[in-house]
Formats: structure tokens, C-alpha cells, sequence
């Protein structure tokens, strides 16, 4: 497949994800504080992971260009891009902050059961999968927060997730910086590797590839239907 063959299959596989039962649910949940410090510390969990994970496929691709890329993906991730200086993660930290969570508890948080089963999963797909399994893997949870692609679906994760913050809590968009800078990076995070694919992934591998693709996907709905229950658990305590 070349470059837009790939971007079809890549975004149908995403879409279809996008609408499945367990993402609807965790857009539906009414969104409380607590509710709110449990996605922002597994979602730091979470991103912290990536970095590990990313170190993999690096280390199983031959290909000095694809390791250049993901190099530069990197970079802006653990040390500095357009959107921040000083990487991702410290989003997280800064919009646990606005909801009254420190650095060492935003930081320093449990797993939820579905964070770590996840976690664990996506670590031995990038470790012990061919780098092309393993990079699409990782890419297509980028496609997640592409509002190009769900626009129609009032947008990406970050996006639509934003929204809910606002209605729910009153936040703004700068007290949100994670869920602000990822409904733009990763829409170019989405497009970075697909070059790669259309080089690399050719004849049977097409098919190994969206496979693992649809896989990840299926990661991603476990991990994000986990943080839906517990922020419905917390709404429901909080009723009380």
C-alpha cells in the first residue's frame, strides 16, 4: 500500500475503535474531580510507559532512518517541541496541579488493573514483534487524538475529553495543556511513519501489520474502559 492507502486503513481500524461501546462509555461518565485525578495519573502512567516502549521498537529496527524518526518523536516527547518546553509528561504534571494533585502524586500513582494489563501488553508487542508491528502499535493510539480523522465525532480523545472537562468542571484549555497540546501533536505524530509503511510493510507484512494494528486498538479500549469505570466509581461515591 502506498502513503493514502495506508492512512484509509489506519484511520478506518481507529475509527472503528473510536465507536465502540467502551469509548462511548468513557465519554459518557460524569467527570469529578477525583474522576479527573484518575485519568490525568493513568494517563501519566501511561505516557511514561510510551517511553519504554518506543525504546524497543528503536532497538528492533535496522533502519537508520526509522530510528532518526523516532528519535525525533522522542525529543519532543521527553525533552521539548513546539507545544512545550520541558516534554510531556510535564503536562500531566501541570494539569494534575489544577486539580489540586501534586507532582509525587500525579507521578507516583497505582496502576489501575486495566492500566497494567495494558501496559504490560503493549510492552511485550514492541519488545518481542517485529519493529513494524510494534511502530504501528504504537502509532495508531496517536491516530486516537487526530481531530482530522473524528471530526465528525466532535474530535480526537483529547478533544472530546476536553470538552467534558469543561462542561463538567468549568475548566479552560489553558488548565488543560495535556489534553491542549495533544489534539495538535499527535496529528502530526499520525503522519510521521507512514512513509515507513508504505516502504518497509510490503506483501505479507501488510497484513501482520493492520493486524497488529487492530490488536493495539483492542489494548486501547480495555485501557480507557478501565479509567471509564473507575471515574464512574467515583462519580457514584461522590453522589453519596
Amino acid at each position: 500500500m502506498n502513503r493514502a492507502e495506508w492512512r484509509r486503513q489506519l484511520g478506518d481500524i481507529v475509527r472503528d475503535a473510536m465507536l465502540a461501546p467502551e469509548i462511548e462509555h468513557y465519554f459518557s461518565v460524569k467527570i469529578t474531580k477525583p474522576g479527573a485525578q484518575a485519568l490525568i495519573t493513568q494517563l501519566g502512567l501511561f505516557i511514561h510507559h510510551r517511553r519504554d516502549c518506543w525504546a524497543h521498537v528503536s532497538a528492533n529496527c535496522p533502519h537508520m532512518s526509522v530510528k532518526q524518526k523516532i528519535l525525533q518523536h522522542e525529543y519532543g516527547e521527553v525533552i521539548k517541541d513546539n507545544y512545550t518546553e520541558h516534554g510531556h509528561l510535564d503536562l500531566i504534571v501541570r494539569q494534575g496541579k489544577a486539580l489540586g494533585l501534586t507532582a509525587d502524586q500525579v507521578l507516583n500513582v497505582k496502576p489501575l488493573p486495566s492500566t497494567m494489563a495494558t501496559l504490560y501488553a503493549w510492552a511485550w508487542v514492541t519488545r518481542e514483534k517485529s519493529w513494524l508491528e510494534g511502530l504501528v502499535s504504537l502509532s495508531v493510539t496517536e491516530w486516537a487524538n487526530d481531530d482530522r480523522l473524528h471530526h465528525d465525532l466532535g474530535g480526537g480523545l483529547s478533544s472530546r475529553m476536553a470538552k467534558r472537562w469543561m462542561d463538567d468542571l468549568g475548566f479552560s484549555w489553558e488548565q488543560m495543556p495535556n489534553f491542549k497540546v495533544h489534539s495538535q501533536a499527535d496529528e502530526e505524530h499520525s503522519d510521521m511513519f507512514l512513509e515507513d509503511l508504505e516502504r518497509f510493510a510490503l506483501g505479507e507484512k501488510e497484513a501482520v501489520v493492520c493486524q497488529a494494528a487492530k490488536e493495539s486498538m483492542e489494548l486501547h479500549k480495555i485501557f480507557r474502559g478501565g479509567i471509564a469505570a473507575e471515574m464512574e466509581r467515583l462519580a457514584k461515591e461522590a453522589a453519596r
